[in-house]
Parts: structure tokens; sequence; C-alpha cells
């Protein structure tokens, strides 16, 4: 019973559970430094992504930091 209602509204649960998470980093170590954690967040997430679909690491890098990479 409740596992089946967690799994129908799983997506609003992660989002809270995030918004927690996110709150309580926010309130420990301050706005500038969660925004630099997001970030490292997001860039992972983005690489991670795009090597799950076979790209060259070179290429993702090339992109993010055109030149420095050659």
């Amino acid at each position: 019973m409740i596992w089946e209602l967690l799994w129908e509204h799983k997506g609003k649960l992660l989002g809270i559970l995030a918004g927690i998470f996110f709150g309580i980093i926010y309130l420990i170590v301050g706005f500038w430094d969660t925004l630099v954690f997001v970030v490292f967040i997001g860039t992972g997430y983005y690489i991670g992504r795009k090597l799950d679909h076979k790209e060259d690491l070179r290429e993702i890098l090339d992109r993010i930091l055109p030149g420095k990479f050659r």
C-alpha cells in the first residue's frame, strides 16, 4: 500500500528530498557555496550523460573549455 503510493508519486518525493537536502546544505554552508555545489553536480551529470551516450571525453571537454584539450 505505502510502496504503491510512493511509487505513484516518486517524482514529487524525489523533489521534496532534493529540496530538503539543498536546504540543509544552504543552512550549513551558505548560499554561494551551495550554488557552486549545484554547478558541480550539474557539470558531473552533463559529462556522465554524454559518456553514457558514448561520446568522446575530449570532444565534451573541448565544448566546455574550447582550445584547452587539443
